[in-house]
C-alpha cells in the first residue's frame, strides 16, 4: 500500500503525511491534534517559545491526542552577526524603514542587539516533553543532544536544502531528513551555504538525496494535494510534509486576513525576501518585499523581525496589509480546504485514487 513506508514504520503513524512545523506563533495544538488523530504526524513549531511555554503546550497536546507528534526547533535562532553588530548600521537600517513607520504614524522602536539564543534551554524542555519526533532546521544539534534523543527514544529529523546538507545530516546519525525545496513557504533553512545559493527544487532534491544517502527522506515544498504526494513518493520520498495547505486551515493561528489571502489571486505572486525578517523566506509579494530588494542589507535575524513587528498591529488596524508579511508556498493557487480534518481526508482519498493498492513505494 502507498501509505506503508519507512517513515510510517519509523514514526509509528498510519499515513506518510506530516504537518509542516509552523514557528512564529502559527502552530496550534488543535492543528497538531487534527493531523495526528487522522493518522499523520502533527507538528508544533516552538522556536520562538520559552521552555515554560513549550511545557504548557505539551500539556495541551496531551489533552487532545495520544498519537505521535513532532516538536520543531531552530538550531541557529540568532544570527552570529548580532554579537558585533555596529550601532551605526542599526541606525542606518532603521532609517531605511522609517518611511513605513511615518506612513502609519508609528514611532521607530528601540532595539537591542543583545539577543540570546533559546535553543539550549528549549532542548532541555524538549527532553522533558519527550515527543515522538524532534525536528530541527538551520543546522545540526550537537552529538550530545542527538545521543540523548536516542536514549529517550525521540526520533530526530533534520532539514536539508542541498545534497551536501543531507549528507552531513546522515553522517550525524539523524533518523530522517526533510528535503526542503525552494518552493516551500516560510524561511529557507539553509545552513552550509547562504540561502540564495541553496535554491534546489523539491523534486530535484528528493532525487539527489535518494541517489546518495540511505536515510529516509521527507519531501517538502510545493505539495498541496494527493497528486503531489503521489509524485513525491514515486520519486523516492518516504513521506511528505505540507505547510501552506494546513496554514490555510481554520485550526492554524494565521490571521483571518492571511487565510483569506491564501484562497485569493494573491497566491499567484510569491517572492523570496529577507527584507521582513532578516532571513530569506517565501511569502506573498507585498510593498516592502518589492521596494526593499533582496540585495539590500537589512538587520540580522531576529532583529529585523523585531523592527517590523512594531508595524504590524497598526498596519492591520489601518487596513494596510501590503506592509505585512504573509507566508505562502509557491503552489497555493488551488487550495480548497479550510478544515484540517477535511484536508487530511481529501489527501488520503486522492492519493489512494492515484496509486494502485499494490503499488510498493518502499
Amino acid at each position: 500500500m502507498w501509505y506503508q513506508t519507512k517513515i510510517t514504520r519509523l514514526l509509528g503513524i498510519q499515513y506518510p503525511i506530516l504537518l509542516g512545523p509552523m514557528g512564529g506563533g502559527f502552530s496550534t495544538t488543535a492543528l497538531l491534534a487534527a493531523v495526528s488523530n487522522a493518522g499523520g504526524l502533527g507538528s508544533f513549531g516552538a522556536y520562538t517559545l520559552s521552555p515554560e511555554e513549550m511545557l504548557r503546550a505539551a500539556e495541551e497536546i496531551r489533552l487532545k491526542t495520544d498519537k505521535p507528534y513532532n516538536v520543531n526547533l531552530w538550531v541557529s535562532d540568532v544570527d552570529e552577526q548580532l554579537q558585533t553588530y555596529p550601532l551605526k548600521e542599526l541606525e542606518r537600517v532603521k532609517g531605511l524603514f522609517k518611511p513605513y513607520f511615518d506612513e502609519l504614524g508609528v514611532p521607530l522602536p528601540d532595539l537591542q542587539t543583545d539577543i540570546p539564543s533559546k535553543f539550549e534551554k528549549q532542548v532541555e524542555a524538549l527532553f522533558q516533553i519527550r515527543p515522538a519526533v524532534f525536528s530541527f532546521i538551520f543546522g545540526i544539534p550537537s552529538p550530545e543532544i542527538l545521543k540523548e534523543c536516542r536514549r529517550l527514544g525521540i526520533k530526530t529529523v533534520g532539514g536539508a536544502t542541498t545534497l551536501d546538507e543531507g549528507i552531513l545530516l546522515e553522517s550525524a546519525g539523524v533518523d530522517a531528513i526533510v528535503a526542503a525545496g525552494f518552493e516551500a513557504g516560510g524561511h529557507r533553512p539553509s545552513f552550509l551555504q547562504p540561502a540564495q545559493d541553496s535554491l534546489t527544487g523539491t523534486f530535484a532534491l528528493v532525487q539527489q538525496l535518494k541517489a546518495k544517502i540511505k536515510t529516509p527522506i521527507i519531501a517538502a515544498g510545493g505539495i498541496v494535494d494527493g497528486k503531489g504526494i503521489a509524485a513525491a513518493l514515486t520519486l523516492g520520498a518516504d513521506a511528505v510534509q505540507l505547510g501552506t495547505a494546513f496554514l490555510a486551515c481554520e485550526e492554524s493561528n494565521a490571521t483571518a486576513v492571511h487565510r483569506e489571502l491564501l484562497f485569493s489571486q494573491a497566491t499567484k505572486y510569491t517572492v523570496l525576501s529577507k527584507s521582513l525578517t532578516g532571513r530569506m523566506g517565501r511569502m506573498l509579494r507585498n510593498r516592502i518585499s518589492q521596494e526593499v530588494p533582496f540585495s539590500t542589507d537589512v538587520l540580522p535575524f531576529p532583529l529585523q523581525t523585531r523592527l517590523l513587528a512594531a508595524l504590524k498591529p497598526e498596519a492591520f488596524r489601518q487596513g494596510k496589509t501590503d506592509l505585512i508579511n504573509f507566508w505562502s508556498g509557491q503552489n497555493a493557487v488551488s487550495l480548497t480546504h479550510r478544515k484540517a480534518e477535511e484536508l487530511m481526508q481529501s489527501l488520503i482519498e486522492d492519493v489512494s485514487e492515484v496509486c494502485p493498492s499494490d503499488k510498493d513505494f518502499d
